[in-house]
């Protein structure tokens, strides 16, 4: 007998799986999986019964069940095969019995009409790839009009940097270097109605090089880099041809989702591959999707060019990311080998933002080496480091990480201390509310029990209101809603959670959260399925993963949990896996 299903052919007698006349790559015991679901349609068959009837008197795993049902997936899609918890798996797409020279009858699950899914991002990633390629040709010039923040200058050397640059210059004289980067949630909100994309950074000399550290801010990203040359003229040069790169614009100016930022990093390093900025950008951003060993190789080649342009901050750059993946990897003693090599290269230069980032890194690795003293003291010089050159971000940083690592390490009198010390810079800064909010999110750390940590999160609340998808905000609101459902207090978790108007996968989640506890569980599943579909073109993996795990654990199993098992199963990172390891045991994952 030969089935038709969609612009498949299966001839159940051969076990021979055809796709549009050409032959379709099938394992036997895939092959006789799939007679037996067209055999039995809408039929829920266990995995005893699919054991006996495909492996017969083999002794298998249940795990082979699920292999070849996800390889099915694989081949006809995530909807072709439901599961229902703890009962079995039902064939899902339509299907029709071939004669001999016509198609018979047809089979349907009727609830496949409704309750089939199938993920979108697949698809959705495919296509805004392709209109990528296609815009690459067919797109207007992206918009060359620059706003310039003068450039702080810790440099010998004066320059106009606007008759430098190949772009229409507007001079923002609104605001400084400074107030840009400690305001630039609210700021850039103010600012970029009338400039939309916006150029700042510093200029520096050391060790007879010029330096020239810049960051493009736009509606749609940033983006950041050093040019380092012999004169403050020739760095100019090396950042206007830098900046002409359509790749640069693009970036900060057309929304892409991460897979499709991903081809514009790609393209760009292969049409101009000395470019190390371009190559470093590729480097972080496989390093963000959790592609190791990718990033590794492309960190190994970036600090080989560096080197050979004798590029000292590049060859910083590139050795800081290997140490940060080997720390990821948790070979320690091999990345403190490559930061320290990291803190030589930007010691050669004098470049203190950098090197107040290695510290920074360095405190970890002296975390992880049980050595408070070693902590504190490579916090404390990574403060100084952001001081020399009034970064305040990272200074604040510093400060409010050594409040936390202290209370890691049991030191009361410094955690409180430290954050004391942040407290009081930010009333001499005059910074924005939002960043007061750390105060409070990080006493509520540090309380005993949910309800002593009720107060502190909801402060962090108030001072986010204009900034309310900070990263602050969205950890306190996710706190304070698994502490409102556990107390089955849903007045103040639908009080917390029906505000929210911003269509972030953070958001989604926590609605989705929401449904669950009341029971809404088709609610439940159609905002689950919307938060992954976010999280999953956002690019954030951990939140993916989250996601996936919540919709796990739906209690009417109405949701293709194999799928999401399998999701976990391929991109669970160890640390994410070892913070939800309970809820992994639950669903035997662990």
């Amino acid at each position: 007998m030969r089935y038709q299903i969609k612009h498949f052919e299966f001839d159940a007698s051969s076990l021979v799986l055809s796709e549009n006349k050409g032959s379709v790559a099938i394992r036997h015991n895939e092959a006789l999986l799939l007679k037996l679901f067209l055999e039995n349609p809408n039929t829920v068959l266990s995995k005893d019964q699919i054991l006996t009837h495909v492996w017969q008197d083999k002794v298998v795993s249940e795990q082979a069940v699920f292999q070849n049902i996800s390889n099915l997936r694989n081949i006809f899609g995530a909807d072709a095969i439901k599961t229902y918890a703890k009962r079995g798996y039902v064939w899902q797409l339509p299907f029709q019995i071939a004669t001999e020279n016509t198609l018979t009858t047809e089979h349907v699950n009727k609830s496949s009409k409704s309750k089939g899914f199938r993920p979108l991002i697949l698809a959705v990633s495919v296509m805004l790839a392709a209109v990528f390629v296609i815009a690459l040709n067919m797109k207007a010039p992206p918009q060359s009009t620059i706003s310039l923040i003068e450039f702080v200058s810790h440099s010998n050397q004066s320059l106009n940097l606007a008759d430098k640059l190949d772009f229409e210059v507007t001079p923002l004289n609104s605001i400084s270097n400074a107030e840009f980067h400690a305001t630039q949630i609210l700021s850039y909100k103010t600012l970029s109605e009338q400039h939309p994309i916006i150029l700042t950074g510093e200029m520096s000399d050391a060790g007879g090089v010029h330096l020239i550290d810049f960051k493009l801010v736009g509606p749609h990203g940033q983006w950041q880099g050093q040019v380092i040359a012999e004169t403050a003229a020739k760095a100019a040069d090396k950042l206007n041809k830098h900046l002409l790169q359509s790749v640069v614009l693009d970036w900060v100016n057309v929304p892409a989702t991460p897979d499709v930022k991903l081809a514009m990093l790609t393209l760009a390093h292969q049409k101009n591959a000395q470019d190390l900025i371009i190559l470093n950008q590729l480097a972080n951003t496989y390093l963000q999707s959790n592609k190791l060993d990718t990033a590794m190789s492309l960190a190994d080649k970036l600090e080989q060019l560096a080197k050979l342009q004798q590029n000292n901050v590049q060859q910083g750059n590139a050795l800081l990311l290997q140490s940060t993946i080997l720390t990821r990897k948790e070979l320690v003693e091999l990345s403190a080998h490559k930061l320290e090599r990291a803190i030589e290269q930007y010691q050669q230069i004098n470049d203190h933002k950098r090197l107040a980032d290695a510290y920074n890194a360095k405190s970890w690795l002296d975390h992880l080496d049980n050595d408070y003293s070693n902590v504190k003291q490579s916090l404390l010089t990574s403060a100084e480091h952001a001081l020399a050159i009034n970064d305040i971000e990272r200074e604040l940083h510093a400060l409010t990480y050594l409040s936390v690592m202290a209370h890691k390490h049991k030191n009361q009198g410094d955690k409180y201390h430290y954050l004391q010390l942040a407290e009081s810079k930010m009333n001499a800064y005059k910074l924005p509310q939002y960043h007061y909010a750390k105060v409070p999110f990080h006493y509520a750390i540090y309380a005993d029990n949910p309800a002593d940590k009720e107060p502190h999160l909801k402060q962090v609340l108030e001072y986010t209101k204009l900034t309310p998808d900070h990263w602050v905000a969205q950890s306190s609101r996710k706190q304070l809603l698994t502490y409102y459902l556990d107390t089955e207090r849903l007045n103040l978790a639908k009080a917390l959670v029906e505000p929210l108007n911003t269509a972030t996968p953070q958001n989604t989640l926590l609605k989705a959260r929401l449904a669950l506890a009341e029971q809404d569980y088709e609610h439940f599943e159609s905002l689950g399925k919307q938060a992954f579909e976010q999280a999953q073109l956002a690019g954030s993996l951990e939140l993916s993963l989250d996601i996936a795990l919540l919709l796990c654990h739906d209690p009417k199993q109405q949701i293709n949990h194999d799928f999401y098992y399998d999701y976990i199963n391929q991109n669970a990172t160890a640390r994410w896996s070892k913070r939800n390891q309970t809820k992994l045991h639950a669903i035997n994952l662990i």
